[in-house]
């Protein structure tokens, strides 16, 4: 921000700079061209005058001592005919006494009475050249023409150093400008900086560095204060979301856990007849204790700002399969790793792992006996993927569309689930740079697709074991 505004500056002090010095330099030069050729024409009448007197007294040999001594003085090429152009003198020597010049354009001219002047080049001279040609009279009757050719290079050279003079005051104008501006800039950006600052450590989870007021424009010491109240006030109320999200799962499990308790030692003094009751009530406690710890998961997610970091995605399924495997032969089903090795990938701590048992418990649930779950690896078009493919009935469109709603559990699921399973895979996924979605299996049942980012080698983190599978078993 702090170069966009000197840019800005700088910007507009060069179009006043150019709006500025280069008409005035124009002007300048143009102004310098006309003083020099109304004096170059005036010298040349003058001379014609002279010349004119010369001719009609008959001294005709003092005329080319007089051209001579006005070449040297001004440092000109002075060139006379008489009356049927036949050249007089040259004090330049390009043209031999006698010549005849009565065709050239502008002698021509000047024996009719008319005076020419132009810029051009000119052999004697070296360069560009400003010439004056006048006619010498005497009432109507002209006697003789003058050309005077006069260098330009001097004034060439005075109007280059205009042209540089003007050019070092705009630099110059530039460079305090320039150093003006760029303590304006950052004093203006300060602030900016200070909030881009404290937003990154609130975005981080905490603001321990909050932004200044006391310097900057008066807006951005107002928006500043406001920031510092805002930022304030959501890390109050993180905070106390968060010590309710705790205290609420300490204050929860503990009568969870003795109601269980008490109705299991009911057991033993109840009528047979009002087993089934019995069995149904602890299922249940068991449910609303899966769906608290499935609630208070999503909570300490949501609030957490855990950054990611490497993990081998290798050695977490091969760990996890090797785990649920045991859990998986009760149930009569087999569970196989196929494809290539992806390496390391980014993912909150632990979070893979819960990814994979949460996917996993879902497809054993699902799976009929003598069918098999494959842990599918492969390099997707975004990078790697884990596909956790099931043989189960799968689901219809319009439910795979749904599945990661809260609290949602398809028409034919049984009643243990919590519906929190799928939707703590999605957040546990995005939260490492990925995605997931689920769509059918290439035969039947269903396919989940985990989509991850990829992570350098050196970050590998070690894979987090854990001994038994506890996600929520529910979609």
């Amino acid at each position: 921000m702090t170069r966009r505004l000197l840019l800005s500056y700088l910007s507009l002090i060069l179009l006043v700079l150019l709006a500025l010095e280069v008409p005035f330099g124009y002007v300048y030069a143009r102004g310098q061209l006309s003083r020099f050729s109304n004096a170059a024409q005036q010298g040349a009448a003058m001379l014609a005058e002279v010349f004119e007197e010369k001719v009609e007294d008959g001294a005709a040999a003092d005329i080319a001592d007089l051209a001579r001594r006005y070449a040297r003085r001004t440092g000109s090429r002075v060139l006379v005919t008489d009356r049927k152009g036949l050249v007089l003198t040259d004090t330049a020597r390009a043209t031999a006494v006698g010549t005849d010049l009565s065709a050239r354009p502008d002698i021509a001219l000047a024996l009719r009475h008319r005076p020419t002047s132009g810029t051009g080049r000119d052999p004697a001279v070296h360069g560009d050249a400003f010439s004056a040609t006048v006619p010498g009279t005497s009432g109507p009757k002209v006697r003789c023409a003058v050309r005077v050719v006069s260098s330009l290079a001097a004034l060439q050279g005075k109007i280059h150093d205009a042209w540089l003079a003007l050019a070092g005051v705009g630099l110059g104008v530039l460079a305090a400008v320039t150093f003006i501006a760029s303590a304006l800039a950052r004093w203006i950006t300060r602030p900016v900086r200070a909030l881009e600052h404290a937003t990154a450590q609130l975005a981080d989870g905490s603001l321990t560095d909050p932004p200044a007021t006391d310097f900057g424009p008066p807006e951005l010491r107002r928006l500043a204060c406001a920031f510092t109240r805002t930022a304030s006030r959501l890390q109050h109320l993180l905070r106390a979301q968060e010590a309710f999200a705790s205290e609420a799962s300490h204050q929860l499990k503990t009568p969870l856990t003795s109601l269980r308790l008490r109705l299991e030692n009911f057991e033993p003094h109840l009528d047979p007849r009002v087993q089934p009751s019995l069995d149904e009530a602890v299922a249940e406690v068991e449910r609303l204790s899966r769906m608290v710890q499935g609630l208070l998961a999503l909570a300490r997610l949501e609030n957490s700002g855990t950054t990611p970091e490497a993990v081998d995605l290798d050695a977490v399924v091969a760990d996890r399969a090797a785990t649920w495997t045991a859990f998986a032969a009760e149930s009569y089903v087999d569970i196989t790793v196929t494809g290539p090795r992806l390496g390391s990938v980014l993912a909150v701590p632990g979070g893979l792992e819960q990814i994979v048992d949460n996917l996993l418990s879902n497809a054993l649930r699902v799976s009929p006996p003598g069918t098999s779950i494959t842990l599918a690896r492969a390099h997707g078009p975004d990078g790697p993927e884990l596909h956790v493919i099931d043989q189960g009935p799968g689901m219809t469109e319009a439910e795979r569309n749904r599945a990661f709603d809260r609290f949602w559990r398809a028409s034919d699921a049984d009643h243990d689930g919590t519906g929190l399973g799928l939707p703590i895979v999605q957040r546990l996924t995005r939260a490492g740079g990925g995605d997931v979605t689920l769509r059918p299996a290439p035969e039947r049942g269903l396919d989940a697709v985990i989509r991850l980012s990829p992570a350098e080698q050196s970050r590998i983190a070690p894979a987090r074991r854990s001994r038994t599978a506890t996600a929520p078993r529910s979609r």
